[in-house]
């Protein structure tokens, strides 16, 4: 998420209020409702949590692919920050599907 504040810094200044404000409350999204379902005492709250979680990072893979495109990243920041975007899905999806099983 650090890394994504970084990199969209250097987005133009029109897209403040656009895409670079989705984007950061998009990775901010998905790390809080981590914790915060992390806090719930039951599963069932925990797993609601974890799917909005997913749902955010899904989005910021979204949002990033269009940053890329319009050239705000450069090739390896775009490589970089869809990486770890992509490995948060694919994790927060593994552990949803994990804790369904049960």
């Amino acid at each position: 998420m650090i890394e994504l504040y970084r990199h969209t810094k250097a987005m133009p200044v029109d897209e403040r209020f656009g895409l670079t404000s989705q984007m950061r409350r998009a990775a901010v999204s998905a790390a809080s409702n981590i914790v915060e379902g992390c806090a719930r005492e039951s599963e069932g709250d925990y797993l609601r949590f974890l799917g909005i979680a997913f749902a955010s990072a899904k989005e910021l893979e979204y949002q990033i692919s269009v940053a890329v495109r319009l050239g705000y990243f450069s090739g390896t920041a775009a490589d970089v920050l869809s990486a770890k975007s992509n490995e948060s899905s694919r994790v927060l999806r593994g552990l949803v599907r994990s804790l369904r099983d049960k």
